[in-house]
């Protein structure tokens, strides 16, 4: 069963909203989906327990909607890094315990889309990060590139962290999360010259992202070699 873990320059930088452009170019290859966003913190308080946006956006694309506990096991009310908001609630986030969930997941649908949390080495525990949590669910790596200054850094810096994990970086895409970046054309270049990988898509800045239509933004064509290869 073939899987893609997304990844961020940072945090904020619109991973969800390129994972739900990637699942609506899946949906149009005919294939079935599931999501998973195992750790998140900003949640928000419901009847059902806490939840995360992101988490149900992710769901919202996916063609399978999965039971929410497997898709995002590890939810936090405040918004701050994932490792502390789990110290301080006592609990151990386990990469065993959300390696076991996406096993299951992935007999539900033809490819899971696991989104990380923040950046490449975000601390999930006391001792990994979410590179750890990449390297134990073994799948190709898409970056997303938060287009704004220092983004070129940013994207080289993750590149290499990635290579260093022995995880194949399959892809990334630029994403405008800044409506009037100076030279942007000019950045984009920049990185297209340095990051020997393709480039999947191109984001324009949206300050209301809609969806259903973000896969418009992505190379179908290039998006489909990259699951051919899994």
């Amino acid at each position: 069963m073939p899987g893609l873990f997304i990844t961020g320059t940072d945090t904020g930088i619109g991973k969800t909203t390129v994972a739900c452009g990637l699942l609506s170019v899946l949906k149009e290859m005919q294939l079935s989906t599931a999501v998973m966003k195992p750790v998140a913190s900003g949640c928000d308080e419901s009847s059902d327990g806490l939840r995360n946006d992101d988490a149900i956006r992710l769901m919202s694309c996916a063609t399978h909607q999965g039971d929410y506990q497997q898709v995002n096991p590890y939810a936090f009310l405040p918004a701050i890094a994932p490792h502390i908001a789990a110290s301080d609630r006592g609990i151990n986030v386990s990469i065993d315990a959300i390696v076991r969930a996406a096993r299951e997941l992935e007999q539900q649908a033809g490819v899971l889309l696991v989104e990380g949390a923040g950046g490449w080495l975000v601390p999930l525990n006391e001792h990994q990060s979410t590179a750890d949590l990449a390297v134990a669910l073994n799948y190709p790596v898409i970056m997303v590139v938060g287009m704004r200054l220092g983004c070129i850094n940013h994207a080289l810096l993750t590149s290499a962290a990635i290579d260093a994990s022995g995880m194949t970086l399959a892809g990334w895409v630029a994403n405008n999360i800044e409506p009037d970046m100076a030279r942007a054309r000019d950045t984009l270049i920049g990185l297209k010259e340095r990051l020997t990988l393709p480039c999947l898509g191109e984001f324009p800045y949206m300050h209301q992202p809609n969806l259903a239509k973000c896969g418009h933004f992505l190379n179908a064509t290039l998006i489909q070699s990259v699951i051919k290869n899994l």
